[in-house]
C-alpha cells in the first residue's frame, strides 16, 4: 500500500518498510514537520508512532535542527500528559522519532463535532496546563499549543509536537547534545518574521 505524500514534499513510505527496528504498518498523519506512521517495534513487539522528517527537509539544516530539537525537548520531559519519546534514529537519509502510539483523536478533530461539555473542557484544560507547567519548570516552552497538537485518549489529554519549542535555559538539555548541534548559542532556531502558535 502506498501512502500519500507529506506536506512540504518528501516521499511517503510503504507498509512493511523497515526503518531500523521499526516496521511501518500504516500512515497516521502528516504535517509541516513530517509524516507520522503507525509502526511495530520488532525488538519489543509493541506498537509505536514514527515521525519521519521529509527527505527535502532533512537536507535543510534549520528544519533538521528543529526536528532534533523536538527529540531533545521531549526526551527531557516525563509527564503523563506529554507524549513519550522512546527513540530517535536514521536509516540512510531518513531521520525519525519513535514515540508512544496514542489511540484517540486530536482536540481539533473533537471540536469539529461541536463544543466540549464544560466539565470535560475544564478537565482537559487542567491536564494541558499541568503538562505545560512541567515543561516550563524544565526550561522548555512549547510555542505551538493548538487543538491539533493535543491528543485526547482514554487517559486524558496528551500534549504533542515540540518541534518549535524554545529552550529557556541552556541546562535544559545535556551539554554534549547542545554542543553537537550548536544551539541554543548559535542563534534562533526559527526564521525572522515566522508566525508561531
Amino acid at each position: 500500500q502506498q501512502f500519500r505524500h507529506a506536506a512540504g514534499g518528501g516521499t511517503s513510505h510503504d507498509a512493511h518498510t523497515c526503518l531500523g527496528a521499526y516496521e511501518i504498518v500504516s500512515a497516521a498523519g502528516a504535517g509541516s514537520m513530517g509524516e507520522v506512521y503507525k509502526a511495530r517495534d520488532t525488538r519489543l513487539g509493541r506498537t509505536v508512532a514514527l515521525k519521519v522528517l521529509p527527505r527535502d527537509a532533512a537536507a535543510d539544516p534549520v528544519r533538521r535542527g528543529r526536528f532534533e530539537q523536538e527529540a531533545r525537548a521531549v526526551s527531557a520531559l516525563n509527564h503523563r500528559h506529554i507524549c513519550v519519546l522512546h527513540d530517535i534514529g536514521s536509516e540512510g537519509d531518513v531521520h525519525f522519532l519513535v514515540m508512544e502510539y496514542l489511540e484517540g483523536e486530536t482536540l481539533a478533530e473533537r471540536l469539529e463535532r461541536g463544543p466540549l461539555p464544560f466539565p470535560q473542557a475544564l478537565e482537559y484544560a487542567a491536564q494541558i496546563a499541568d503538562a505545560l507547567n512541567n515543561a516550563h519548570r524544565q526550561g522548555i516552552v512549547h510555542r505551538d499549543l493548538k487543538p491539533s497538537n493535543v491528543m485526547l485518549t482514554a487517559d486524558g489529554a496528551k500534549l504533542l509536537d515540540f518541534g518549535v519549542a524554545k529552550l529557556k535555559r541552556a541546562d535544559a538539555l545535556p551539554s554534549a547534545a547542545v554542543t553537537a548541534t550548536g544551539w541554543p548559542g548559535s542563534g534562533p532556531i526559527t526564521s525572522y518574521g515566522m508566525v508561531l502558535g
